[in-house]
């Protein structure tokens, strides 16, 4: 008998991503259903079997009354969803939107699997573990990992969307060195403003191109910049082929969601980092330091940001400088064997074992 699982995601890209990547891995052999919250059905078509469960946050002290209301309600929601729709295993990507779900999944004895794809074990992760059957992580070494827990840790290769295994070899279209911006959908001043006048002065001196990224209500802002400055450009705010997007950058410039920085590393491509300072537990920094350490990428602290030795940075990074040569090489290391059957295996694995 096919087993039935719900994978509970919502929010962000960097939730979102995962429960994808899982639900490919495993629609052959489970019959699917995901779990979103309104924010998350924009990652979602209408090819998944979804279903809202809206969970509000509880971080407004004058609102919690209401919220807690709210996520007993969605509970109760919750508890029959998996009920009628017969579910055995509940896998959560993490994040608050779980909370209901799992709670749920808790009362009826439904096995749950937590994902964590940051270097920082999340708090609804961390709340969960005990109710959990496994934690699926990128490294042991988590963050915030309470004692005793680390029977339940199980590592497994970074989750990146099949798309990208499919991703034809890397061919760029002209000899330019690229410049990959990757600033979110929110865009960052520091990202759409600040570094404009480095590639500006740059550009100068070296022949350059820019794929920038941005949020929506900066498109033409830039698109103006690029274009009076007689740079070569492309400026977009959301493309379904990411992947055959990137694969045209000789390097990355960008914050350091997980998925982000497991997909650049994936396809090679050497990044500098500018984690988001705000990042909740710092994070971002933690998912950064993890390819730093490995010697595949560079950081740089947003609050002491210098334009003149970014500048100076950049122009020996586009003469492909030997520390550029050895971020490559040291990302080819990290992903050797690194392909979507061995993945696939693995999670398939786990899953069926539990």
């Amino acid at each position: 008998m096919t087993k039935k699982v719900l994978i509970s995601t919502g929010g962000s890209g960097g939730h979102v991503i995962p429960a994808i990547t899982i639900y490919n891995h495993l629609k052959n052999t489970h019959e699917i259903l995901i779990s979103t919250d309104v924010r998350g059905l924009a990652y979602l078509d209408k090819k998944y079997n979804t279903v809202v469960i809206n969970t509000p946050k509880l971080n407004n002290l004058f609102l919690f009354p209401f919220s807690f209301i709210k996520i007993l309600f969605l509970t109760i929601k919750s508890f029959f969803i998996l009920k009628e729709k017969s579910i055995s295993i509940l896998i959560s990507t993490g994040g608050y939107m779980s909370l209901p779900l799992c709670l749920a999944a808790k009362i009826l004895g439904i096995k749950i699997f937590l994902i964590e794809p940051n270097m920082v074990l999340g708090r609804a992760n961390k709340f969960f573990l005990n109710f959990s059957i496994k934690l699926l992580c990128y490294s042991k070494n988590l963050i915030n990992l309470p004692p005793g827990i680390n029977h339940k840790l199980t590592s497994i290769k970074p989750l990146i969307r099949k798309e990208y295994y499919e991703t034809s070899a890397h061919q760029k279209q002209d000899n330019l060195f690229t410049i990959l911006i990757i600033g979110g959908s929110q865009g960052a001043k520091i990202f759409d403003k600040l570094l404009n006048k480095v590639f500006l002065s740059v550009a100068k001196q070296v022949s350059i191109k820019i794929i920038h990224q941005t949020s929506e209500k900066n498109v033409n802002f830039l698109k103006d910049f690029y274009f009076k400055n007689n740079i070569e450009s492309r400026v977009f705010s959301f493309d379904h082929n990411l992947n055959e997007v990137l694969k045209q950058g000789d390097l990355c410039i960008t914050r350091a969601g997980a998925s982000s920085l497991a997909e650049l590393s994936f396809l090679n491509i050497p990044f500098i980092a500018i984690p988001l300072p705000s990042s909740k537990d710092n994070h971002q920094y933690e998912n950064a330091k993890y390819y730093e350490e490995q010697d595949c990428c560079w950081i740089i602290d947003q609050k002491n940001f210098d334009d003149q030795k970014f500048e100076k940075f950049l122009l020996k990074l586009t003469n492909k400088s030997q520390d550029y040569i050895t971020k490559k090489n040291n990302l080819l290391k990290l992903n050797y064997q690194n392909t979507w059957n061995n993945v696939n295996q693995k999670i398939l694995k786990i899953i069926n074992e539990n």
